[in-house]
């Protein structure tokens, strides 16, 4: 719907406005009153158009637009429109395929200059899923499909800008095996009628994945031995249980000499003297640890959970910084 004068003020959307969140799970066990999408692997973001000039927005609040140059502009979007879309700055390996390692070089900058150097190395897009507001009319109490259609309608397929589709009509199972096909890290269940919930995890979305990621919190490190000698060999991490943060294990794969540098960075400024684990760890994992404030949350790709709470055969994929500690805790 076009604005009828051209020199309206639109109301604003609300500033704590946030994106709505999903719970990890299965594949329903019938598809009616599902929709699909492909799950990407990416930073989420709202973004806010006002004929086609952009301000991105993470999911904690903070402003990145500046970050981001290559999409500080929506040129695909029809009129003169004003918008808020949630979705994933992506960062697509040889043109094709969602690169999170990419991204992580993206996410860590300190200056508009660097911003510009790197968008032109490993240049994002945005891939777009919903649609929250639209000239002023608030859309979080309209159904899944009626967002949905809307988004489709706002000719945002150009340049940098992507809405994937979703699967109403096809089956779960059939779509989350062309996911596996295309090595992406999973797929979306939501249902139809569902409202969007503002800054809910809400089990009215269900992510459902190919291989287990799970954010944790770094509270220590240990230092490397032999070739890593000097570096960081392993980081300590946990989840949060309640008011504890709990431990669950050492990473010490997944890393690169630049990640080690940038990592030993970050970590000299937070130490601590005491574990800022509940309880007591391994005394293997805690000789000679060198403890820190728990806020850097990274992500790690693992096999599974032991039973007694630790990650099984963890690999480091990145930090992230649109993650608040207080908020990481066991999803699968």
């Amino acid at each position: 719907m076009a604005k009828s004068q051209p020199d309206q003020s639109w109301p604003e959307p609300p500033a704590d406005l946030r994106p709505m969140l999903a719970t990890a799970g299965s594949l329903p066990s019938d598809d009616t009153g599902w929709a699909y999408e492909m799950k990407w692997d990416g930073l989420r973001a709202l973004a806010f158009l006002t004929d086609a000039v952009v301000r991105l927005r993470s999911r904690t609040g903070r402003d990145i637009t500046l970050t981001y140059p290559e999409l500080a502009r929506a040129p695909g979007l029809s009129g003169s429109r004003e918008a808020v879309l949630d979705g994933e700055i992506v960062a697509f390996s040889g043109g094709s395929w969602p690169d999170f390692e990419a991204l992580q070089q993206r996410m860590n900058i300190g200056s508009a200059t660097q911003a510009a150097a790197l968008a032109a190395q490993i240049p994002v897009s945005y891939v777009a899923f919903d649609l929250l507001w639209l000239d002023g009319r608030p859309l979080l109490d309209q159904p899944y499909t009626q967002r949905r259609q809307l988004l489709e309608g706002l000719g945002l397929q150009s340049g940098r800008w992507q809405v994937p589709p979703s699967f109403s009509a096809e089956s779960g199972s059939d779509i989350q095996a062309v996911s596996v096909q295309q090595g992406l890290e999973g797929v979306m269940a939501k249902r139809v009628a569902s409202r969007y919930e503002s800054g809910r995890r809400s089990a009215a979305w269900r992510k459902i994945k190919n291989v287990f990621r799970q954010e944790v919190v770094v509270g220590g490190w240990k230092p490397g031995e032999g070739g890593r000698a000097g570096w960081i060999g392993s980081l300590l991490v946990g989840v949060q249980a309640g008011d504890d943060l709990v431990y669950c294990g050492h990473v010490g794969t997944g890393f690169t000499q630049q990640t080690l540098r940038m990592l030993g960075n970050k970590l000299s400024g937070l130490r601590r003297s005491t574990s800022p684990f509940a309880g007591q760890i391994p005394a293997e994992d805690a000789r000679f640890a060198r403890w820190v404030e728990p806020v850097l949350v990274a992500e790690v790709a693992f096999a599974g959970w032991t039973k007694s709470g630790r990650l099984r055969g963890p690999a480091y994929k990145g930090l992230r910084n649109d993650k608040d500690a207080a908020d990481v805790v066991r999803e699968s």
